[in-house]
């Protein structure tokens, strides 16, 4: 394929991604979004493999193969309950394929050197025919662009593996930090500054490589490690964003326009997304990152009160005599995969001429637009399915709010309790609704492990069980 053509793919490539980017941000128009990536993608790969330079493709033919058998695979395995980790598991492949490339790069940067050093007429094919066309400053460039990719790379490697492991429930997600805290990742980094300094001007430059990854790789680590759980939406927001800046690192080096592109969507896209999701919250970023939920800062407000527990007979009465309702899903609806049964609930409420809406908190479960998705999934009506600013102030007016497996997001000691380690956070104002039904297994306390008074106030009752089960069972009671 002529460079022209492979260049006139790649725009149209670029212009298929900003649609699919642009789509993702409305339910109805999701669906053909994901089309127009995977379009995309399809044509930045074809155009890639037999573009100018490109070569080994029965070997690249055949790690297609394999890649693509091996996502299929996943894909069709995984729950929706387990997306957010799936999500975190794949920007930890983009951090370690940014590593192994700068290295790449490097090995053909010195094998090119040592043959024109042995012989200044030597001829290069490939990368290595690129690069011996580089002036002594754009190698000098070149060099600088490896060691920030493979340093991204790397903190993204590590930071994902650890978001993915506190997802998954296999790493405590309670805040985690060696002696030292916030010295030891300034220390890394310093350390990493250094190397890349020596790396540009002496010898041994695999060795400065090394020593910048092995630095990059603790700071990952020990920077995720020391984040509470319920920070993880914002964390593999902020790794999505990591793996992408990787991405058009890895672009600069391979003088690949289309990845320099791409990865500054995935790069500006991440950090937008993790600054709403810090608002959301009434969270700086600096500080997620450098501290996360969890700290003390301040004796808690007692609660005072009774968990008070009720059956489905008494929801479901409460529910035909209501008018207003408003259901609120959380990650403990996602966990019982109940979003069927409350789809087939909110039909049933809806035919007997009740107003049905969802309200959305923007970091209901652990990754944005979780809720969403479950609930397009089981075909409850994008209509509505309202975000919390849209929602909030219609609660006082509603008959009755169903809680299903919320508890952080739904927590009034955000506003009631300044000593609250999500003191300031915008929740949902469910207790202000005249009945409020909360569904969960049991009294324990949600993924941040902070207590809510919701739970113990005189308008609300526990409907404990599983969340489908619950549901189930209030389906025939429905008039």
């Amino acid at each position: 394929m002529e460079y022209g053509i492979t260049t006139a793919a790649y725009v149209v490539a670029a212009v298929l991604f900003i649609l699919s980017l642009g789509g993702l941000s409305g339910q109805e128009s999701a669906k053909r979004a994901v089309w127009y990536g995977i379009a995309a993608m399809a044509l930045a790969v074809v155009a890639t493999l037999f573009g100018p330079g490109a070569g080994n493709w029965l070997l690249s033919l055949v790690m297609l193969a394999i890649g693509g058998a091996i996502g299929w695979f996943v894909a069709k395995r995984v729950q929706m309950t387990e997306m957010p980790q799936l999500v975190a598991a794949m920007h930890s492949l983009v951090g370690l394929a940014a590593v192994l490339i700068g290295f790449n790069a490097q090995f053909e940067l010195s094998r090119m050197l040592r043959a024109r050093a042995a012989d200044a007429a030597a001829e290069f094919h490939g990368f290595a025919a690129v690069l011996a066309h580089k002036t002594p400053a754009e190698l000098a460039m070149l060099k600088v662009e490896v060691a920030l990719g493979i340093f991204i790379g790397a903190v993204t490697f590590t930071g994902s593996i650890v978001a993915f492991g506190k997802l998954a429930g296999k790493i405590d997600g309670k805040p985690k930090k060696l002696p030292g805290g916030h010295m030891l990742n300034a220390g890394a980094a310093a350390l990493s500054a250094l190397a890349l300094v020596l790396y540009c001007t002496v010898g041994a430059p695999v060795l400065w490589l090394l020593l910048i990854t092995a630095c990059a790789l603790f700071i990952g680590y020990h920077l995720i490690m020391g984040i509470g759980g319920a920070d993880m939406p914002v964390v593999v927001s902020m790794l999505n964003s990591y793996s992408g800046w990787a991405a058009a690192a890895i672009g600069f080096t391979l003088g690949n326009d289309l990845l320099i592109v791409v990865g500054a969507l995935v790069g500006s896209s991440g950090a937008i997304l993790s600054y709403i999701m810090c608002k959301a919250m009434n969270r700086n970023f600096v500080s997620v990152i450098l501290g996360g939920f969890g700290g003390e800062t301040g004796p808690a407000m007692e609660i005072e009160g009774e968990q008070i527990a009720i059956d489905a007979e008494g929801v479901a009465a409460a529910l035909n005599e209501a008018d207003e309702v408003i259901i609120v899903p959380g990650y403990g609806m996602a966990v019982a995969q109940a979003q069927q049964s409350v789809s087939e609930l909110t039909r049933k409420l809806r035919a007997a001429g009740k107003n049905v809406r969802f309200a959305i908190h923007p970091v209901a479960g652990r990754l944005p637009g979780h809720m969403n998705v479950l609930l397009a999934e089981a075909k409850v009506p994008y209509d509505i399915v309202l975000e919390m600013d849209e929602i909030n102030e219609d609660f006082p007016n509603t008959d009755v709010v169903i809680v299903i497996g919320s508890n952080d997001i739904v927590n009034p000691a955000a506003q009631e309790d300044p000593n609250s380690p999500i003191a300031g956070m915008p929740v949902l104002e469910v207790w202000k609704g005249k009945q409020v039904f909360v569904s969960k297994r049991g009294q324990g306390t949600g993924y941040s492990g902070i207590e809510n008074p919701l739970f113990y106030k005189d308008n609300t009752r526990m409907f404990y069980g599983d969340a489908k089960k619950s549901i189930d069972a209030l389906l025939p009671m429905i008039d």
